[in-house]
């Protein structure tokens, strides 16, 4: 196994520390955990399934994988058979265990990334290569390809025709692509397309997997519902394995995650709110001498001044504002900051006056 680095948000500590000492508080917009209330329609299913004595199924129940397969057509025409569904615990575990469960030697992610994809290549002993240009690599040999849109840290959307490049290129070499779009339906100045829409894969999962969460669109993070949908065979594969490694997820979630799948109409409003604080905070920034780059969709502005990126942090930890440095995804973010829109509405609220 290589060895693991420090995890990075334990360096953000000091910072953190010098925004709780503003007089009104610190207003935290560094890691993008929702604070929003889980919809009612979520908690009285989980409530509903409570009593749930026996195991449970790690492909998930059929209410589950049938509400995942109406909201992929519902939502991003994409249609997939409900037995090609399968429930993760989080997807973060399931990005940080895919190279593993794959045998992956070699692995390709973004330059600006999750830092979940390079620390996944590690647990399972891989090579990381980080690149965004597929088609320059040439030959090279890949068993694994990353794509995250929209992107994270970065808010960018990769559009159809750049996905379709990166399908057929990983095609001709026999790689899995997996397309992380746990930020899919948070598209703003630009809408996000599957990598499973028939305009990017013809028609064809093969070779493909999608990656959704709920922790966004639904604020469930704190229930650790996600699934993962693609090639059958692929999908097949990666169930085989979780029922011997005991990765269920438990009863009552799968119950809670199938009413927030079927249900559009909380995910709206979630939507609304969000809009309504990026709306607030991006002319606050840019008025404070914040330059905003890419943030299309997702739920973080992609900000720089000119400074090194630690120093922006400081600068705003100063006025009790804490957000993430931009190396912590990548060296290319040397320069940027990320800014979460996930705070309540009254933080948003002070981050806008302190910044005045």
């Amino acid at each position: 196994m290589n060895t693991l680095p420090h995890f990075p948000w334990d360096r953000l500590e000091p910072y953190k520390e010098r925004a709780r000492a503003h007089p009104d508080g610190i207003v935290d917009l560094s890691v993008g955990t929702p604070v929003d209330p889980v919809p009612r329609i979520v908690q009285d299913a989980l409530a509903g399934a409570a009593d749930s004595p026996g195991y449970p199924m790690t492909h998930g129940t059929r209410d589950l994988r049938e509400a995942a397969a109406g909201w992929l057509s519902r939502r991003l025409g994409v249609r997939v058979d409900q037995l090609d569904v399968l429930p993760v615990i989080g997807t973060k575990e399931f990005v940080a265990w895919l190279p593993t469960y794959l045998g992956a030697a070699r692995v390709v992610h973004p330059e600006l990334a999750y830092p979940t994809y390079d620390v996944g290549a590690r647990l399972a002993g891989a090579s990381a290569l980080a690149s965004d240009g597929l088609l320059a690599l040439g030959p090279e040999r890949a068993d694994l390809v990353w794509v995250n849109s929209p992107g994270n840290p970065t808010g960018k959307v990769l559009p159809a025709e750049h996905l379709r490049k990166v399908v057929a290129w990983a095609r001709e070499r026999g790689a899995i692509v997996a397309s992380d779009e746990c930020y899919i339906e948070l598209g703003w100045e630009e809408r996000p397309v599957s990598i499973l829409h028939p305009d990017v894969c013809g028609g064809s999962h093969e070779g493909l997997l999608a990656v959704h969460s709920l922790s966004k669109r639904s604020n469930l993070a704190g229930y650790r519902a996600g699934f993962v949908t693609g090639d059958p065979a692929l999908v097949k594969r990666l169930l085989e394995t979780r029922k011997h490694a005991g990765m269920m997820m438990p009863a009552p979630v799968q119950a809670a995650m199938a009413a927030a799948l079927g249900d559009d109409a909380h995910a709206e409003e979630q939507r609304e709110r969000y809009a309504g604080r990026r709306a607030r905070l991006r002319p606050a920034l840019e008025r404070a001498g914040w330059r905003i780059d890419h943030s299309t969709a997702g739920l973080y502005f992609w900000a720089t001044n000119g400074e090194k990126s630690w120093d922006q942090v400081g600068k705003l930890a100063e006025i009790g504002i804490l957000v993430a440095p931009g190396d912590f995804y990548g060296p290319a973010g040397d320069r940027h900051i990320r800014i979460a829109v996930t705070a309540t509405d009254e933080r948003v609220d002070a981050a806008v006056r302190r910044l005045q």
